[in-house]
């Protein structure tokens, strides 16, 4: 089964948490802290593999979890990090960010690797804390939390040349005589159902790729037919193979096909036309193919190869017309770095790191990500981690803040599920 695009949640591995721990040994007095730190949390990290040729794999894995790291110990040892957790994809894979739209990852080369979902740092043990004024703590830090993400997977077939046309005219003849491809052929619309890939080779022993799409119909950039779902294999080829019935079999004219054809590309995305394009002018045995090929000619101003696929004619010109062309054509990236997570430049913006919420009834939230996962980082059991709490909130400027929206003394302060009496 071809799969190319699945929504997958990812929860990346917690840190294990800090340890508390004193040092308690005859003969060693004032022994001190004695609590290691927690491991690291799990990536989670998407690997190209050439071996694969679609995401079925994940289509039956919708949440993938991390594994949390070890917690610390006393003696000072640290907790072992978990292992990252490897998800094998084909080349030609993106990541993108559902809740950002950014791409994280574009993964073409064998074996190459991105962290899509980072794993939570390891939460400080006692060790860690100490001070001159402080040197036995009596706290330790929970494990970070794990990165949540839901992320949409698409694969984007790697393949030098894309054959285009309407349904029937001949692509899946045309690239099972040039390469070891089978596609699926018979008489009738929609034969082809997925795309198909085959490798081919010159007289001349030049080497390329070409993917056959399934047949596009009028409106398939809208989601006619079946254009729709592999219009986006077309945006990694580096030239566009049109082939033409210039037989006119089913009483369609050559012309209006090839010009309905880019309309649907345009439609799709625009930059999809300032890629080359050649015409390989199918069926050239039948009667009016030769009429037909002149009045095209005159009308379309692009390379035209004259070819019967179904006797074998004149196949290996067009090979190395491509071949001469792709030459000439440097391997681009599919996207500009803008797009990518990565190499967003954020404009700096004097915010708070909360947000503050009347709910009435004396009831006040709090809402920020450096907040919440403060407090899933502080491990309420000594009253020297609940001071350390409420100094860390005082520092973000949370007391000024409801101070100013007039909060009063005995009122609840909500941060996710915990709840906390306020005073001046």
């Amino acid at each position: 089964m071809f799969i190319d695009e699945v929504i997958v949640e990812l929860l990346a591995g917690n840190g294990g948490d800090g340890c508390m721990a004193f040092r308690r040994e005859k003969y060693i007095a004032m022994g001190g802290p004695y609590g290691g730190n927690g491991g690291k949390g799990s990536d989670i990290i998407f690997e190209v593999d050439e071996g694969l040729n679609t995401l079925i794999d994940l289509r039956y894995k919708r949440i993938i979890k991390g594994n949390k790291g070890e917690n610390g110990l006393g003696k000072g040892m640290h907790g072992k990090s978990a292992n990252d957790i490897i998800v094998k994809v084909p080349p030609g894979t993106v990541v993108t960010d559902l809740e950002t739209g950014f791409i994280i990852a574009d993964l073409t080369k064998n074996k190459e690797q991105a962290i899509i979902a980072k794993g939570g740092r390891g939460g400080r043990g006692n060790i860690a804390f100490a001070t001159r004024s402080n040197p036995a703590p009596s706290f330790a830090e929970n494990g970070e939390p794990g990165e949540i993400r839901k992320i949409k997977v698409e694969l984007k077939l790697l393949a030098d040349v894309g054959l285009v046309g309407l349904p029937s005219v001949g692509k899946s003849t045309f690239i099972s005589k040039i390469s070891a491809a089978k596609p699926k052929i018979a008489e009738y619309h929609f034969t082809t159902l997925k795309p198909n890939l085959g490798v081919v080779k010159t007289k001349d022993s030049r080497s390329f790729v070409v993917a056959d799409l399934p047949g596009l119909i009028e409106g398939a950039s809208l989601g006619e037919g079946l254009g729709d779902r592999f219009l986006k294999h077309i945006e990694r080829t580096r030239v566009i193979a049109h082939i033409i019935d210039m037989g006119g079999i089913e009483g369609r004219d050559p012309i209006e096909d090839y010009q309905l054809i880019n309309q649907e590309l345009k439609n799709f995305n625009e930059k999809i036309l300032e890629k080359p394009q050649i015409v390989i002018a199918n069926k050239m045995d039948i009667e009016n193919a030769n009429k037909n090929l002149k009045r095209f000619q005159k009308k379309i101003k692009v390379p035209v190869y004259p070819i019967s696929a179904l006797m074998n004619q004149n196949i290996d010109q067009v090979l190395i017309a491509l071949a001469d062309l792709l030459e000439t054509i440097p391997k681009l990236p599919l996207y500009e770095d803008t797009k990518f997570e990565s190499h967003v430049l954020y404009q700096f913006k004097e915010e708070a790191p909360f947000k503050v919420q009347n709910e009435g009834n004396g009831v006040w939230t709090i809402r920020g990500e450096k907040i919440e996962k403060l407090l899933r980082m502080t491990r309420f059991n000594t009253d020297e981690a609940a001071l350390r709490f409420a100094s860390k909130l005082r520092k973000f400027g949370i007391d000024d803040k409801l101070r100013e929206l007039g909060a009063k003394e005995g009122d609840t302060i909500r941060i996710l599920d915990l709840e906390f009496e306020y005073k001046e």
